[in-house]
């Protein structure tokens, strides 16, 4: 009996599965890092020797749990495929299926799959399923960038050494941008530092506890006989004569004295300041990351005042650095303006500070005092830019006020003083020290009328 070799017979059995089984290969084409707006094609290549069935493109949401179809291609219904008659006859056949978004957004970042079907090369009831993915990475340059100084504003310190923070804000990039700080222009070698710094510098401040103390302060005799004030006081504190204002002459008196401080003691170094550098991110709802960086040194007024502070990012969707600069600067000059400009009794009078003779920064702090008294509502001291009088009285004609502004870099005073003129609807002397009509004047009026009123009654 003759034996069959069952070589053949697995060639035989090969060929017959190669033809009953149909391949497929599916991948999709790699893209690079793109910018929110320009156009993406996504491409999703595949080679087979089958029918085609179907096409798929899902974005992938959610971390996977969500598939999202965004395009659908059905062989059934298009006759833009190449239809094989023979199945028998193997034909390879490259396909290319693309998507395109034509502006892409933040909300486009994520993966992407396309899933390609066929028919089984033996029965048309059975479909061959391959699929391929992609990451689409979508970058957005930052829209925004500012420099503020932290905790402002604050009081000019003379006696002892303080810290300060500069804080660089950038807002809507993706992926968090590269930031860093310049002074004058040139790179700031700061140590990175993971929490603000309790004291910056490596040395304890000298603590002043009394102004004679302090022996590079000008003798007050030196001082007066220079004609330069010394303290940022006028000389003359007196209380000015009191009573109404003639009818003719100013309304309100400006005094050009302005002194700006600039006494330092002897803890103040000359040396290269030491920069500390914290940088951090957080996300944001829309995709985008804040990223903060804030540069902490100890501020030294004398070599401080007038530098000139710039925080640059660099991003890759950015073709050249952002940036965004401010000068150190300490107040000089207020300008001041008083509303009426002809104040009579009774009315409210607002003394308002509208600007300065320089751009000053960082943001000054205003306090306003009477010389020589307390403020018209018994308070030592106001808070604020603008100051407000009510219903001001004859008495506080002649009356001198000091606005005192100050940043960690300075301070300066200036002083303004009102006058007051008579008002013809408040006869005078009928006035309080309030402004209005005196009390015992007001009672007797309310009595004559009670009194009408129960006559008519009887």
């Amino acid at each position: 009996m003759r034996t069959v070799s069952p070589l053949p017979l697995c060639l035989l059995l090969w060929d017959l599965l190669d033809l009953a089984l149909a391949y497929l290969t599916v991948s999709i084409e790699p893209l690079p890092p793109v910018v929110v707006g320009d156009a993406v094609t996504l491409k999703c290549n595949f080679k087979t020797d089958g029918k085609m069935r179907e096409i798929v493109w899902y974005r992938v949401t959610d971390g996977g749990t969500i598939k999202q179809k965004i395009f659908t291609f059905d062989a059934m219904f298009s006759t833009n495929f190449s239809h094989m008659e023979n199945y028998r006859k193997r034909e390879d056949l490259v396909y290319q299926s693309t998507v395109r978004l034509p502006e892409v957004r933040i909300s486009d970042n994520g993966p992407y799959e396309c899933h390609v079907g066929i028919y089984d090369r033996a029965t048309r009831e059975k479909v061959v399923l391959a699929s391929g993915n992609i990451f689409l990475n979508v970058m957005a340059p930052p829209t925004s960038i500012s420099v503020i100084a932290a905790d402002t504003p604050a009081p000019f310190s003379r006696y002892q050494a303080q810290n300060f923070t500069l804080v660089c804000v950038v807002s809507g990039g993706k992926p968090a941008p590269l930031v860093y700080f310049k002074r004058d222009g040139e790179p700031i070698e700061a140590t990175p530092l993971p929490e603000p710094p309790a004291a910056a510098g490596s040395w304890a401040p000298r603590n002043l506890l009394h102004r004679d103390l302090d022996d590079t302060k000008v003798p007050k005799s030196l001082a007066a006989a220079e004609g330069d004030g010394g303290g940022g006081r006028p000389p003359n504190t007196a209380e000015p004569p009191r009573g109404l204002a003639a009818e003719r002459g100013p309304a309100t008196e400006a005094i050009p004295e302005t002194v700006v401080s600039r006494e330092f003691p002897r803890w103040v170094h000359v040396a290269e300041p030491i920069y500390y550098f914290r940088h951090t991110h957080a996300p944001v709802s829309d995709g985008t990351v804040e990223a903060r960086a804030t540069l902490t040194w100890t501020l030294n007024p004398q070599i401080d005042n007038e530098a000139l502070f710039s925080c640059e990012v660099k991003h890759p969707a950015l073709s050249m650095p952002m940036q965004s600069e401010v000068t150190l600067v300490a107040p000089k000059g207020p300008k001041i303006t008083m509303t009426p400009t002809r104040a009579r009794v009774g009315d409210t009078v607002r003394i308002l500070v509208q600007g300065f003779q320089n751009e000053v920064f960082p943001e000054p702090l205003f306090t306003w005092t009477r010389v020589g008294s307390r403020l018209l509502d018994g308070s030592a001291e106001h808070a604020g830019k603008e100051l407000v009088l009510e219903r001001v009285p004859a008495e506080l004609n002649g009356s001198m006020y000091r606005c005192t502004a100050q940043n960690p870099l300075g301070s300066t005073d200036t002083h303004t003083r009102l006058i007051v003129f008579e008002n013809p609807n408040i006869p005078r002397g009928t006035e309080d020290s309030n402004g209005s009509v005196t009390g015992h004047r007001s009672f007797r009026l309310v009595l004559a009328l009670t009194l009408t009123v129960i006559l008519e009654l009887t």
